[in-house]
């Protein structure tokens, strides 16, 4: 009689420590989904943090094009201006004025350079991080799929084990099975050992 109850709790411990590990392995199935979520959500927003800077600079930029098209018009007035000098003095003032319309027209076209050039490598990095979000929305969609599969298998695995552990607990008493659950699931699948 006594070797009959060890038997059937060796096989009791078998049945339940798979299904204990294929319980943690359920639970653990959304953990990795999450942080593929986490990483797609960083993307989206970095995306968007982007494409934001991206508007700015074009903003930026037709405002530099604007103000260089007036310090353009100002240099070719006080060019104008210059058949219409008389004295040294009226000459020097001018010169001057026109000196400083150069600079601030080369200035401004340097900046336009520069806003340009930034708005050209955050196309680009835009252009990358669309393909990875795309990439990473597949994965997560396949991830989803999988996941979705293998909880399937597992809980069909699961009333495997369910059936299984009714039909090795007939005979045993309700004390002795919830002592020895409790067991297997403290001790990592072990509560028989010799």
């Amino acid at each position: 009689m006594m070797q009959e109850v060890f038997e059937k709790l060796r096989t009791l411990q078998d049945i339940l420590s798979r299904k204990y590990e294929i319980e943690r392995e359920i639970n653990d199935i959304p953990k990795s989904l999450v942080i593929k979520t986490e990483l797609l959500n960083r993307l989206k927003k970095s995306y968007l943090e982007k494409n934001n800077r991206l508007d700015e600079l074009k903003q930026r930029i037709t405002e530099l094009r604007g103000k260089l098209a007036e310090a353009e018009m100002q240099r070719e007035t006080y060019e104008k201006q210059m058949d219409l000098i008389k004295t040294q003095r009226e000459y020097e003032a001018l010169d001057k004025e026109i000196k400083d319309a150069t600079e601030k027209e080369q200035h401004l076209r340097k900046e336009i350079i520069k806003e340009e050039k930034d708005q050209e490598e955050l196309h680009v990095s835009l252009e990358r991080e669309e393909k990875m979000i795309k990439q990473q929305e597949e994965d997560l969609a396949n991830e989803q799929g999988k996941i979705k599969n293998e909880s399937a298998a597992k809980e069909e695995e699961l009333q495997k084990l369910g059936k299984e552990e009714k039909e090795v607990n007939e005979g045993l008493g309700e004390e002795i099975l919830f002592k020895f659950e409790r067991i297997i699931r403290s001790k990592s699948g072990v509560g028989i050992v010799p």
